[in-house]
């Protein structure tokens, strides 16, 4: 059986196989209150119908003014456990481990949905006044405003609530977005980050918020669930945000009962400069595996079922995650036990599905 195909457990949830689904945003609460619909559910029951070990929603944001768009999912009400139990549920009967990933935009919220445009909206169109370490705007957005230490407090909280929340709503695993330059990448970069109290200046102190958020979250889930991490493991400026940087706190969140880091890299500055290519991001997760003692999940471009054998057979990484890949092809772990050489009745198929096998 290809390693790709191995079981994973991370304390104690088991996922069957090492290739997960990405969180990804699917803009698509129209009704503005953060409760997923019809459309969550199809979007990830497909991917566990597909094969995928993990299924990870989209970020979900832990408050209001913490989502990206206004048609963002979130869970910082009781309505929103509702709705995302129905999905849990199916998730798992589906054989798929059911995930979410827990978010603040930070500067970066208040925007349309991509397909509606592009920067900051006004409150004539939902939109919110964005908050963020320092008052200091992502390029081509709106000034945000600067959170106070009280509000800082308060962020953590809802961190912590909003686990909660996942944990009631079914959720095995859950995930600290801390990446793509949303609120607590912010905090941890110099380029976002020009706090003088003891939130900024200092690695230690621009690591802080998230290691309280950390606590916060394990601390609201019961120990048997799991608790990931995305980081962004460079901002890809001069003076930004670090893959040393990224070794080091992935090491702390070792010891703060992190399972799991989720390395990605980029998205807190325009002017980044990304060596986009098949695998680009293969070598953070390796770095941060082998010096962090860490396992790690490897993202970005991995598109081939060759390919994501090889980052597992190399110890690049624990797990592959895809995004852009399985949104164009919600069944591609079948298709990936299939050139792998798994026999039909070895691979993830639902048995509604056994017919069309690849043979």
């Amino acid at each position: 059986m290809p390693s790709l195909f191995d079981p994973i457990t991370l304390r104690g949830v088991t996922a069957r196989n090492r290739i997960w689904l990405a969180p990804m945003c699917q803009y698509s609460v129209e009704a503005r209150d953060g409760v997923p619909t019809d459309w969550h559910l199809v979007h990830l029951g497909a991917r566990a119908t597909g094969g995928f070990g993990l299924v990870m929603t989209e970020a979900a944001a832990v408050t209001p003014e913490g989502r990206i768009s206004p048609q963002d999912a979130g869970l910082w009400s009781d309505a929103q456990v509702e709705a995302w139990s129905r999905i849990t549920a199916f998730l798992r009967e589906q054989g798929a481990v059911p995930a979410t990933q827990l978010a603040h935009a930070g500067r970066k919220g208040s925007t349309a949905a991509p397909w509606r445009g592009e920067g900051t909206i006004g409150t004539e169109d939902g939109g919110w006044t964005a908050l963020a370490p320092s008052a200091t705007a992502y390029q081509g957005y709106a000034t945000p405003r600067a959170l106070t230490a009280d509000e800082i407090a308060e962020t953590v909280q809802a961190f912590g609530a909003a686990a909660r929340r996942a944990d009631a709503a079914g959720f095995d695993v859950v995930e600290v977005h801390a990446a793509h330059g949303y609120l607590l990448h912010q905090f941890l970069s110099p380029l976002a980050n020009l706090r003088t109290d003891s939130y900024g200046g200092s690695f230690e102190n621009r690591i802080r918020i998230l290691l309280e958020v950390v606590d916060a979250v394990r601390a609201a889930l019961p120990d048997r669930k799991a608790l990931l991490v995305r980081l962004s493991a460079t901002d890809w400026v001069d003076g930004g945000w670090t893959a040393e940087e990224t070794v080091e706190l992935s090491a702390r969140l070792a010891g703060r009962g992190v399972d799991l880091v989720d390395v990605s890299s980029g998205g807190l500055d325009a002017r980044q400069d990304i060596p986009v290519g098949p695998g680009y991001q293969v070598p953070f997760a390796r770095d941060v595996r082998a010096k962090a003692g860490i396992a790690t999940g490897a993202v970005g471009l991995i598109t081939e079922p060759a390919q994501a054998q090889a980052v597992l057979e190399e110890e690049d990484a624990d797990v592959v995650l895809l995004a852009r890949a399985a949104l164009r092809e919600p069944a591609w772990p079948l298709r990936a036990a299939h050139e792998l050489g798994v026999p039909y009745s070895a691979a993830p198929y639902p048995a509604q599905y056994a017919r069309g096998a690849w043979r």
